[in-house]
């Protein structure tokens, strides 16, 4: 017998580790991001669901509530018994006219009473107002005279310049009373009296007046010679060949 001691048996071979990626998370972590995000898609289905309700059931009456107050303050220039069209839907949109003021497309709102013309309702602005712009509010009547004016925004003096707003104006008549009935034939050169015209304005507080009484002046003169043009228009047509 050989004295070599006997080779023992090979062990059998660990078996291979297998390899972990470590961007896979544990499946208890993948299921709670997979719960996550099924939570969060029907949370947004759910508000999106709600929001949409919510505009439907509130469109109407914010429409409503919108044209009811520009139909307010379109009957403090031209009364809503003098026509019986659907005013805020007879329009016809002005282009950019320098005379008005204003920087872009203007809507022109026609008054009618059956088939006659009665009124052209339009805004206009004064860009020297005393502490800025003044937006105003014009009916012109089809005969050539003037509805009325109101002035729908401005930021002058409070007291003092706020006299041309008839909110807060509490003299009898209304400084913006004068405008009413006016023949627009010489709108053009319509100035307050210390500048040679005929409006009356406040001692010590003329810029705001005259401010108006030009502005309104200036888009009147531009609008009246084509008012005959602009109630031959189809609604919802541009006026821009008219002034052209």
């Amino acid at each position: 017998m050989s004295d070599t001691p006997a080779t023992p048996p090979a062990a059998d071979p660990a078996p291979a580790e297998t390899p972990q990626n470590e961007l896979t998370p544990p499946a208890s972590a993948a299921g709670t991001a997979a719960r996550s995000a099924l939570l969060l898609g029907t949370f947004t289905l759910i508000f999106t669901a709600l929001m949409a309700l919510t505009f439907e059931a509130t469109r109407e009456p914010i429409r409503a509530s919108v044209e009811a107050r520009r139909l307010e303050l379109i009957a403090q220039v031209l009364p809503q018994g003098d026509y019986d069209n659907a005013l805020l839907t007879d329009t016809v949109q002005l282009p950019t006219l320098p005379a008005l003021g204003i920087a872009g497309p203007v809507t022109l709102h026609r008054a009618r009473r059956g088939a006659d013309p009665v009124a052209l309702v339009f805004e206009a602005q004064a860009p020297d107002g005393y502490s800025g712009t003044i937006r105003l509010l014009i009916a012109l009547r089809a005969d050539g005279t003037l509805g009325g004016v109101r002035v729908v925004a401005h930021k002058e003096t409070p007291g003092l310049g706020d006299y041309i707003d008839p909110a807060k104006d509490r003299a009898t008549p209304k400084w913006i009373a004068q405008f009413a009935g006016r023949d627009t034939a010489q709108a053009g050169s319509w100035a307050v009296r210390k500048d040679g015209g005929d409006f009356a304005y406040m001692s010590g507080a003329t810029i705001s007046p005259r401010a108006v009484v030009r502005a309104t002046g200036r888009a009147v003169a531009a609008i009246a010679p084509a008012r005959e043009a602009l109630f031959g228009l189809p609604t919802g047509a541009s006026a821009g060949e008219v002034f052209k």
